[in-house]
């Protein structure tokens, strides 16, 4: 599904995306660090780009509130990254090329849910 950021390598564009949960991830030091998974990733045009996305919950994002459900527009630029396993075990499935949204800035929360379930903007 990442064929498309590939064609996009570098560009910087408007995204929209649905909140589906939060988790967490190591940081090399100190506390766990949140994480939010994004789904449906659409861009300016509405065309469906990557079916989910992962991004760190910084100050920006903290301060939004998000709960799942809500819509999330955001600007990022597609880049590389290398991923999988790059040490010594040779029967894991070697590295490769894939495709992300780095350095995302400019969030604005589209969809609130509020506690009867239902949605307004």
């Amino acid at each position: 599904m990442r064929e498309e950021f590939a064609r996009r390598e570098g560009a910087r564009g408007r995204y929209t995306a649905r909140v589906s949960r939060f988790g967490t991830k190591r940081a090399y030091r100190g506390p766990r660090l949140v994480t939010v998974l994004l789904v449906d990733v659409k861009d300016a045009t509405g065309a469906v780009v990557t079916d989910h996305l992962w991004l760190t919950i910084g100050k920006t994002l903290e301060r939004l509130h998000l709960a799942p459900g809500d819509t999330l527009a955001f600007d990022a630029r597609v880049t590389p990254y290398v991923k999988g396993y790059r040490g010594r075990r040779y029967d894991d499935e070697p590295p490769s090329v894939d495709y992300r949204l780095s350095n995302p800035t400019r969030f604005v929360k589209r969809t609130v849910v509020v506690p009867d379930g239902q949605r307004t903007l």
